[in-house]
């Protein structure tokens, strides 16, 4: 929270705060996916797998290029951290800030998931969201966001002043992540990054700037719909906050587990190939 100001304003103040923002990256120039491509198999989908995660806990799953997978709330309202990798290589994985500068704080329906440097694609795109009618609240809020890192030990630990606590997403995607790999828990550990929050409502305050989580409207029923762009493997936590009305990192909160559905469609979208890694050089000028 920002402290009261100590410098006297000038005296264009208003003139200074009252210039037009200018948004950072216009996107009219980038490459969108043909969403009516991807929606018109959706009637014909089959589900190859089903995935239940565990309340507290994580479970990692694989879908092939050209399929769908769906987070499924069923039990209850919960939350889901999702961490996305190349299945085949988990150094390029899900980059959430590029991704929020390109789509914004909140992810909805055409949105793509992209990965980090220096491959930089679409790695996912959101074709279907049954909570796309929440929009943002009075208070700024919106579900699905890519602001929030996850909840992990190491903020636990400075907050609670040497608290320990293991069921924190971070520890649970690590958990989850060494059990499907066969990595070390440490080496695991550093794959784990920034996630789509899953359901989750979130926003800045006005008045301080701070991030600020409210009760999901999620309930059971609702689902938040993917197509798998490259080969991936996604690894989900169901967070210790439950639907995040109260805390999370608690063993307080009601939580329930979360369904992932892997799904065939009859076809690939017409007119749709893999994406190839991004076209830049990568001499950095020298």
């Amino acid at each position: 929270m920002k402290p009261q100001p100590l410098s006297e304003a000038p005296q264009d103040a208003a003139l200074r705060k009252a210039i037009a923002p200018v948004i950072c990256y216009p996107t009219e120039t980038l490459p969108r996916p043909d969403l009516s491509a991807y929606r018109a198999l959706r009637d014909g989908l089959r589900v190859t797998e089903r995935i239940t995660v565990p309340a507290r806990e994580a479970a990692c799953w694989t879908v092939p290029a050209g399929h769908f997978f769906r987070i499924r709330c069923e039990a209850g309202p919960q939350v889901g951290d999702l961490n996305l990798f190349n299945a085949a290589n988990l150094e390029e994985r899900f980059y959430s800030g590029k991704t929020r500068a390109l789509n914004g704080t909140h992810l909805g329906l055409g949105d793509q998931m992209f990965s980090a440097f220096p491959y930089m694609r679409p790695m996912a795109t959101i074709t279907h969201d049954t909570l796309d009618w929440y929009g943002f609240d009075a208070f700024g809020g919106a579900v699905h966001d890519v602001i929030g890192t996850r909840c992990d030990p190491y903020t636990h630990n400075l907050l609670s002043h040497g608290g320990q606590y293991h069921h924190c997403c971070h520890s649970n995607l690590t958990r989850a992540l060494a059990a499907h790999t066969g990595l070390p828990p440490a080496e695991a550990a550093r794959h784990v990054h920034d996630v789509l929050n899953v359901f989750m409502c979130t926003g800045f305050t006005r008045d301080t700037g701070q991030y600020f989580m409210k009760a999901s409207p999620v309930r059971p029923g609702d689902y938040l719909e993917f197509f798998a762009e490259i080969d991936l493997l996604g690894c989900l936590s169901a967070c210790p906050g439950g639907d995040c009305s109260a805390e999370h990192s608690s063993d307080a909160a009601r939580c329930h587990p979360l369904v992932v559905e892997v799904l065939q469609p009859e076809r690939v979208p017409e007119g749709w190939a893999p994406p190839q890694p991004n076209g830049y050089d990568g001499t950095h000028g020298l």
